[in-house]
C-alpha cells in the first residue's frame, strides 16, 4: 500500500532567528541613546547650577575688610555677594588671572574656547559645573580703569579685587583671589590659570570629577630643578639656594578643604 505524502514545512534556521533580533535589540538600544542625548543636551543643567539656577553670569567687585574681621563683601549686581550673601554651588571655579596690559590675551581667550556672550557662557558653566571669570585687580591710572568698565559692561565675566594690579604684588593677588572665590562660591575645586593657557572645559570637568581617596588635593604643573641665583641670567631667583616641589604658576588646582586653609591674616 503506497505511502501517503509527507509535507515539510520550510523553518527559519534558528541562528538566523538570533541574529535578526539581535539586529532589533541594537536598532532599539541606538534609538533610546539617540533619544537620551537629545532630552540631556536640550534641558537645563542640573546637579550644579552656575549662578543660583541659572540667573543671568554677572561680574562682581570684591571690596576687603582690612580690619581684620576677613569678611569680604562685593559690589554689583549677583554672581557674588556681601558678607552674609548666597555662595553659589559649583563643582569647581576658574579664576582665569589678568591684567591690563592683556586685553588681547582676553579677545583670545573669547574667540577660542571662552564664549563671549552671557548666554553662551551660561551654557558652557551648566554644561562642565564650572564657573569661569576673569580676575583682576585696580590701577591709579583712571584711563585704564574706564577702559576696564568698558570691558566689564559688554562682557561681564570679571572679578574685580580691591588689590592694586602690579607684578610685585602678584603673591598677594593669588591670596585675595582664593578669598574671593571661596566667600563667593561653594566650590569643590578652586582652579587659578594664567590667561595665556588655552582651556579644555570638558576635559576639565571630566578631570575634577573624578573620585579622589583624599579630600586635601593640589593639582598643577608640578616644577622642580635647580634656582637661577647668576644675576646674568634670565630666570634669576633672588633670595633663594634650593627649590622644592611646587605647583607652577601658569595652571593649578586646589580642593575646597585646602582653599579654606589658606591663610587669610595677610589682609589684616
Amino acid at each position: 500500500m503506497p505511502s501517503s505524502p509527507k509535507f515539510f514545512h520550510a523553518r527559519q534556521p534558528p541562528s538566523r532567528s538570533k541574529f535578526t533580533f539581535f539586529i532589533l535589540l541594537c536598532l532599539v538600544t541606538g534609538f533610546g541613546g539617540f533619544i537620551f542625548g537629545i532630552v540631556a543636551f536640550l534641558r537645563p543643567g542640573s546637579g550644579y547650577s552656575c549662578i543660583g539656577g541659572g540667573g543671568p553670569v554677572r561680574s562682581v567687585s570684591v571690596v576687603w575688610d582690612k580690619s581684620g574681621g576677613g569678611g569680604s563683601g562685593g559690589s554689583g549686581d549677583g554672581g557674588g555677594g556681601d558678607g552674609g550673601g548666597k555662595r553659589y554651588k559649583v563643582m569647581g571655579f576658574v579664576g582665569i588671572q589678568t591684567g591690563f596690559g592683556s586685553v588681547g590675551r582676553r579677545r583670545s581667550l573669547r574667540k577660542s574656547w571662552m564664549p563671549a556672550d552671557r548666554q553662551g557662557l551660561q551654557r558652557l558653566e551648566d554644561a562642565t559645573g564650572l564657573a569661569f571669570r576673569f580676575v583682576i585687580g585696580r590701577t591709579n591710572d583712571k584711563a585704564k580703569m574706564a577702559e576696564l568698565r568698558k570691558e566689564v559692561a559688554q562682557y561681564d565675566d570679571f572679578m574685580l579685587l580691591d588689590i592694586e594690579e602690579e607684578y610685585s604684588k602678584l603673591p598677594y593677588k593669588t591670596l585675595a583671589f582664593f578669598k574671593a572665590a571661596y566667600a563667593l562660591f561653594d566650590s569643590d575645586f578652586y582652579v587659578k590659570a594664567d590667561d595665556d593657557v588655552y582651556l579644555r572645559p570638558d576635559r576639565l570637568s571630566l578631570l575634577l570629577a573624578k573620585e579622589r581617596s583624599h579630600s586635601q588635593t593640589y593639582l598643577g604643573c608640578m616644577k622642580k630643578g635647580p634656582v637661577f641665583t647668576d644675576p646674568k641670567l634670565k630666570w634669576l631667583v633672588l633670595g633663594c639656594f634650593f627649590f622644592i616641589v611646587c605647583c607652577f604658576f601658569d595652571f593649578h588646582v586646589m580642593t575646597l578643604r585646602l582653599a579654606s586653609a589658606y591663610d587669610c591674616s595677610l589682609f589684616a
